[in-house]
């Protein structure tokens, strides 16, 4: 799978999920974008999955137009050590066949499909 994270996302964290081509905004030169654009470009570049742990993302964004899959992950904070407990959700997730849109990992490791923002 090739996986973009965002600028909010610990780019170590790229070592604990293998077998998938992952980069991050920076190394594209993309950091500056701003999410609507950097989704499409992300897309046009042939990105499957966007990474990122900005929960306003569910907010900010036309959950039905997204032009790729969006994975948010639910963390208190993006240093590497709180976000390794998502790992196995998140490779669990990769796994499986995504469609376009915004998946949501909680802090249980549960996993939601988010169609409309939550209030």
């Amino acid at each position: 799978m090739k996986c973009l994270f965002d600028h909010n996302v610990d780019r170590r964290l790229r070592r604990h999920l293998p077998g998938h081509e992952i980069r991050t905004t920076k190394e594209k030169g993309w950091q500056k974008l701003g999410n609507g654009v950097l989704l499409q470009a992300a897309a046009d570049a042939g990105f499957d999955v966007f990474l990122s742990i900005d929960k306003k993302l569910e907010y900010e964004q036309n959950l039905k137009k997204l032009p790729m899959t969006v994975i948010v992950i639910d963390s208190i904070s993006n240093a590497l050590p709180e976000l390794l407990p998502f790992v196995v959700p998140l490779l669990e997730l990769l796994k499986s066949p995504l469609e376009r849109g915004l998946y949501l990992i909680q802090s249980d490791a549960a996993i939601i499909r988010v169609t409309a923002p939550r209030k």
